[in-house]
């Protein structure tokens, strides 16, 4: 999922289309992707990003941290990486010949510059003491692919790193290339930019209603109805006289937008939208913050019993969600969950909450509450996020979006953040991560996403049964721990491509509302827990389509068994297991066997 994001993100930003073939002399922006690789904790109980040493296993890096930037290169085509701060197996990743220079460029075929995080290199020799001079940190990074350094530490010391026969013209040089040929790639030795093809890009066309309507439908998109018990949603304009709106999130603009934002074309909160539906709208806080240390629970207890609904607007903001702070909590902070129940307790009817956060929250509570009708997680929606929640509440808009991560319970953070493993380890209690590998209970899965309307799925067309006989591919089997397996890259990419094969799903709209749904489609083993390091399931594809009431539609999936039947082995290689696979969408599912 993430490495198909990354893809079409790099594609739009340097002006490439969705898919297909790209033309890299030519570049709209250059698109850079980061964190490269396994930069998976900021400040976790003391340990910081710029000394951690993240264990990372081959199978893991194979199968989990590398591909959404292998995907990057080779699907998005992107002319940028950025290496982290941390450590992958005591090699600052900036320092790491083998990530950089024989992955990246080498195996992934990546055509661009690679810079530092900003100040990694100063922190190889000052912060984790890899290097033992900083001439030698200057050294390290060039010589292991890094062409830029963001901040001043190669500036300041590369001279004398050159004067000492630590690094060499040659190295200067190639990083000089790769750095002057995207700017030439984006065309700034052209002449008068005015004249090049986007040279007429201006600050009058940021705000055109184009992008704005664009934002909403992003807004739209990332909704997630979560629970909707006994068609709490949608509200009804005519049937709400009177609503009370309550929570710190409500009428705080600026936490639509996460972080890392530019100023947004337009300043509306959830509660100016909502107070144009209902005229007799009500307002209270409830508490002063996301850290909810402070609050007016009475006030929010009096507006509740006296309107006809309440919507609660609750969830984090950039204090717990934020670059340099990792969170210790799944639940809600402070004395939100008492502000909620409490407010529950004396409504007229069921509730609805709206969570407004990035990660996921343990809000068990009120899934399993019946006076809180109704969960919306609208993550951080941007500037449009008001109307859109608002759209969303009113039943103009129908809910399609599907949970990005696992939401787990509070008991998942006993898992220190400083294990990276991926697959669960049941001698020792190790639950695993993602719903890849992750054996526990979850407060909602991943994929997980509710709609006003009701869908079914079904297969129309499916492959043989059997994959056999393939040529040359009975040669290629190898046994290990009583698996049959074949090596991917021994079977090569012709025959790989001469595998895929096409997997259309009939989509029907069952209604009662138009609505946008996307289609999730899974692959899964019957024995991925053998030892064998299987993923329980994978997510292979999925596509959204927009229905109308009683449509009916096909979708077709390209299934690659190369790549999406295949696993990686403890030492890093991708393998196909000979047997059964199964392919699902929704209920319905349809077994392969790859047999030679």
């Amino acid at each position: 999922m993430t490495g198909k994001y990354a893809a079409v993100f790099v594609r739009g930003v340097q002006g490439y289309g969705v898919a297909g073939p790209v033309n890299s002399t030519d570049l709209e922006a250059s698109a850079c992707c980061k964190h490269f690789t396994a930069y998976d904790l900021e400040n976790w109980k003391g340990i910081t990003r710029y000394v951690y040493d993240a264990k990372v296993t081959a199978q893991d890096l194979e199968d989990t941290y590398n591909p959404p930037f292998k995907s990057c290169v080779e699907d998005g085509h992107a002319s940028g990486i950025m290496c982290s701060y941390n450590r992958v197996n005591g090699v600052p990743t900036c320092a790491d010949y083998n990530l950089l220079s024989k992955t990246a460029r080498q195996s992934w075929g990546f055509y661009g510059y690679i810079t530092s995080d900003c100040d990694a290199v100063s922190i190889i020799h000052d912060a984790q003491g890899y290097a033992k001079t900083s001439e030698d940190a200057v050294a390290d990074v060039l010589k292991a692919g890094m062409d830029v350094n963001c901040g001043g530490y190669v500036q300041k010391y590369g001279a004398s790193a050159l004067q000492q026969g630590k690094i060499t013209e040659q190295d200067i040089n190639r990083a000089l290339h790769n750095l002057f040929t995207v700017r030439m790639r984006l065309g700034l030795f052209n002449g008068d930019p005015r004249r090049n093809r986007y040279g007429n890009i201006g600050p009058d066309q940021v705000c055109t209603q184009e992008h704005q309507d664009l934002a909403l439908e992003a807004a739209q998109d990332g909704i997630v109805l979560l629970k909707n018990d006994g068609g709490a949603l949608p509200l009804s304009k005519s049937g709400v006289a009177s609503l009370a709106v309550i929570g710190f999130n409500a009428n705080n603009a600026t936490s639509l937008l996460g972080n890392y934002f530019g100023p947004p074309c337009v300043t509306v909160t959830p509660l100016q939208v909502l107070q144009g539906y209902v005229k007799d709208t009500s307002f209270v806080a409830g508490c002063n913050s996301a850290a909810c240390n402070v609050t007016t629970i009475p006030e929010a207890v009096q507006a509740a019993s006296s309107a006809d609904s309440v919507v609660l607007f609750m969830g984090l903001d950039q204090n717990q969600e934020r670059e340099e702070v990792d969170r210790l909590d799944l639940t809600l902070p402070g004395q939100q969950q008492t502000l909620i129940e409490s407010v529950a307790n004396a409504a007229k009817k069921p509730v609805i909450l709206v969570l407004l956060c990035g990660g996921p929250v343990d809000v068990s509570f009120a899934k399993t509450n019946p006076k809180i009708g109704a969960i919306l997680w609208a993550g951080y929606p941007g500037e449009a996020g008001g109307i859109a929640i608002a759209q969303v509440l009113f039943g103009e808009h129908n809910p399609g979006g599907r949970l990005p991560v696992t939401w787990y319970p509070q008991d998942f953070t006993k898992v220190p953040m400083t294990d990276m493993r991926m697959r669960a380890d049941p001698a020792t209690g190790y639950p695993g991560r993602t719903y890849r590998f992750y054996r526990g209970p979850t407060v909602f899965n991943f994929g997980y996403g509710l709609s006003y309307s009701k869908y079914s799925h079904r297969f129309v067309t499916k492959p043989p049964p059997s994959m056999s006989n393939v040529a040359g591919l009975k040669a290629l089997a190898t046994t290990a721990g009583g698996v049959a397996t074949y090596d991917v890259e021994a079977i090569g990419s012709e025959t790989c491509d001469r595998l895929k094969f096409p997997a259309v799903v009939r989509v029907q709209n069952h209604g009662p509302m138009d609505g946008k749904h996307p289609v999730l489609v899974f692959l899964r083993w019957p024995n991925a827990t053998d030892g064998s390091g299987r993923p329980a399931r994978q997510l292979i594809g999925f596509q959204s389509l927009h229905l109308r009431a009683t449509q009916t539609a096909h979708v077709e999936f390209e299934v690659s068994p190369c790549k999406h039947f295949s696993r990686a082995t403890e030492d890093g290689r991708k393998v196909i297991d000979q047997g059964s696979h199964f392919v699902m969408v929704g209920d319905d599912e349809f077994e392969m066997s790859f047999m030679a």
